[in-house]
């Protein structure tokens, strides 16, 4: 029997994560968090003393790479070489390297490759910005999130602020759209909306309710 596959695409605080996760709890899926395998990249690349830009320096870097995703108490936890590097992936500077080291094409093929293994074999939620249209083309549902930039810089300021991690809403506002430009103009598997994918604008959406309509298309596209 087929893999259920739920890609859920869009910018920088658009709410991918909570949806993903939400969803995956409600229907009894498992939720990879794509970007956090990014964000382990990019510390696997900083702990090395390589700039997550220098794609040179990057790719060397790869052959060892050894990236485990395991589960605990239904929580992913990422481990690099052995080591769980779960809780250093959302420190503030971690989101920058990310997207840098992701605009590689070599670093986006490894862990595409990983991705696509682990969904050929269990019913998995995945968000991201390239999983509809490179990661899992042939998901079996597709949805781009989005929200206005401010409202997205404002969830993103409360989240850090929760971590005890604050940013200047500012400065948040001013990264956020520096990734929404580099995610969408880079030019492997830019960050765009899938032509099958349906458009959900969160700006004035709670959470129950943007997962009451995810639930919605997975009912019309499994009748």
């Amino acid at each position: 029997m087929r893999s259920v596959n739920i890609a859920i695409d869009g910018p920088s605080g658009a709410g991918k994560s909570t949806l993903a996760r939400a969803v995956a709890e409600k229907y009894g899926l498992i939720y990879l968090d794509t970007g956090a395998m990014y964000r382990a990249a990019a510390y696997f690349a900083l702990e090395n003393g390589v700039d997550p830009e220098d794609e040179k320096a990057v790719k060397a870097l790869l052959p060892g790479l050894d990236m485990r995703i395991a589960y605990k108490d239904g929580v992913q936890q990422i481990y690099i070489s052995g080591e769980n590097v779960t809780p250093y992936l959302r420190l503030p500077h971690m989101s920058k390297a990310a997207s840098d080291i992701s605009a590689h094409p070599a670093v986006r093929l490894k862990l595409v490759e990983i991705q696509r293994e682990f969904a050929a074999t269990h019913n998995v939620v995945l968000d991201g910005r390239d999983i509809g249209t490179f990661v899992l083309p042939d998901a079996s549902c597709k949805i781009y999130l989005t929200a206005d930039p401010e409202v997205r810089a404002r969830r993103r300021t409360d989240e850090l602020i929760e971590r005890g991690t604050p940013e200047p809403y500012e400065k948040v506002l001013e990264d956020m759209k520096r990734r929404d430009h580099n995610d969408s103009h880079r030019a492997f598997a830019p960050a765009v909306q899938a032509k099958d994918a349906v458009l959900i604008d969160t700006t004035h959406m709670t959470v129950p309710e943007v997962v009451a309509r995810v639930g919605e298309l997975i009912k019309e596209r499994e009748a």
